[in-house]
């Protein structure tokens, strides 16, 4: 390697562009044997760099805990009469994350709640916004099991705090019991 591939890498680094760092040497060197245009080689690159975002996103999907993928697009804004389409073509917006404020969906069940949350916890991951989805069974038996270990503030910093947007789904069918309800006021 010479000097000069290793400033590109270390600038690929700096960029944040990891993908440009290990695929423009092979790009480059097609280009030069295709004789292509500077800019086709660096649409080559971009695109390449575009594919592998892309990827780390669906992972990232796979990876946040979401049933499944739903889109504010999908939903059905008849079927949930109670929704009202602005408001929640306003959430989609996520200017709620940024001002660091609370949203609840409320309604009876079968209403498209776990609908709406997934599609804002898919849009959120989209715009590369660190993002988990959880039930509150699952929650609670987590904060209960870390502080029966000791390990409560580990827990809150390693999967409560890090995400920007944290989804709780099915709050209203868990009953809380004497340990759950210590945990979550705390």
């Amino acid at each position: 390697m010479n000097l000069q591939y290793l400033r590109i890498e270390s600038l690929c680094q700096q960029l944040k562009v990891d993908t440009f760092a290990t695929d423009w040497p092979a790009l480059a060197q097609q280009a030069a044997e295709k004789e292509t245009s500077y800019a086709d080689f660096l649409e080559q690159l971009l695109l390449s760099e575009d594919r592998a975002r892309n990827e780390r996103r669906r992972q990232a999907l796979l990876q946040s805990g979401l049933p499944a993928v739903k889109t504010v697009e999908q939903y059905d804004f008849k079927f949930a009469s109670g929704a009202p389409q602005s408001q929640i073509l306003e959430l989609g917006g996520l200017a709620f994350i940024e001002r660091k404020e609370n949203v609840v969906l409320l309604g009876p069940a079968g209403g498209g709640k776990t609908h709406l949350a997934s599609a804002l916890a898919h849009r959120a991951i989209m715009a590369g916004i660190s993002t988990r989805f959880t039930s509150a069974a699952d929650l609670t038996l987590q904060l209960v099991a870390a502080h029966h270990q000791g390990r409560l503030a580990q827990y809150f910093s390693r999967v409560v705090q890090r995400s920007k947007l944290l989804l709780i789904d099915e709050i209203d069918y868990l009953p809380f019991g004497r340990d759950e309800t210590n945990c979550s006021s705390l």
